[in-house]
């Protein structure tokens, strides 16, 4: 398992959403080109971007500040965020992104989604499902920046797109997402119970160097870190076992 740096842009800058909530903003006085070369020489592979404007306004306010750090060569990208139509994935891919992210497309119009994954490959995209667990413990998928729920499980999702060949799908429990309350374990174990042929990126609440460990242990691909790195919660020696290029 890796730890996978989170970098959210708002308005140019860096921020993280309590909740995904617009309005439960927290700004960060650092550039995105500071913290890619921060996370760099720490060691991480990937780095995970989301255009939190694009998100809400279904626009690519950010592909310049995503050109220039896809051209420093150091770190591969993940992007997402208002990629609504082919025409966004293929200038994100154009702009330097290995791989793009789709969150409530691949729940409102799989089909489409289905067939970007056939004509670009597995390894180019990234199926991001948010989840909230319902009475009985089962994950729902929230879609639209996790205003609007549906009944839809994340096992209906994944089932979907099994025959495409699905293998990233980054998974965020939206009750522990900038919460730093820890990630929620039993989720991500199991998913990989269910399909160990899926590389599974666990999102939200991780805090410690425990939390990385248990992620680990529950057969987790990649652990998705945002606030927890950028408040310096974590030792360079915590992270150490999950730094590919340390």
């Amino acid at each position: 398992m890796q730890i996978i740096p989170a970098i959210d842009l708002k308005d140019g800058g860096c921020v993280r959403l309590l909740h995904g909530d617009f309005a439960a903003e927290t700004r960060y006085e650092v550039t995105p080109a500071a913290l890619y070369t921060q996370y760099a020489d720490i060691g991480a592979r990937w780095l995970h971007v989301v255009d939190l404007d694009g998100a809400r306004d279904g626009t690519q306010a950010h592909l310049g500040i995503i050109e220039d750090l896809a051209a420093r060569g150091r770190l591969a990208l993940q992007v997402g965020g208002g990629l609504r139509e082919r025409a966004a994935v293929d200038r994100t891919l154009r702009a330097g992104a290995r791989r793009v992210v789709i969150g409530s497309l691949a729940v409102t119009e799989p089909d489409r989604v289905g067939a970007w994954l056939d004509e670009l490959g597995p390894e180019a995209v990234v199926l991001a499902f948010d989840v909230r667990l319902d009475a009985a413990g089962i994950p729902r998928l929230a879609t639209h920046g996790w205003r609007e729920q549906t009944t839809l499980t994340l096992w209906d999702a994944v089932e979907r797109f099994l025959p495409h060949g699905l293998r990233h799908v980054l998974c965020t429990d939206v009750a522990r997402d900038g919460a730093l309350e820890g990630p929620n374990v039993d989720l991500y174990s199991d998913a990989v119970r269910r399909y160990r042929a899926i590389e599974w990126q666990a999102s939200g609440g991780v805090r410690a160097g425990t939390d990385l460990a248990a992620l680990r242990a529950a057969g987790a691909a990649g652990a998705v870190c945002g606030r927890a790195l950028l408040e310096g919660r974590l030792s360079t020696e915590e992270m150490q076992p999950y730094l590919p290029a340390a």
